[in-house]
């Protein structure tokens, strides 16, 4: 029961952290959910941030 807490919370956080990534919240939290947390925080260390609007680059 435990260790599907921490599964969920880890996932959760990864999630909130990737809301500036290129998947988006649910793209992170899911990811974590079905892979793992540890896999989500590897996918979320190679992401690549969202364009802004507006910007020139």
């Amino acid at each position: 029961m435990i260790l599907v807490l921490a599964w969920v919370l880890g996932s959760a956080l990864i999630a909130m952290v990737g809301q500036r990534y290129r998947f988006g919240f649910w793209g992170y939290f899911f990811a974590s959910i079905l892979l793992s947390p540890i896999v989500g925080a590897l996918m979320l260390i190679a992401a690549v941030p969202k364009r802004q609007r507006g910007s020139t680059g």
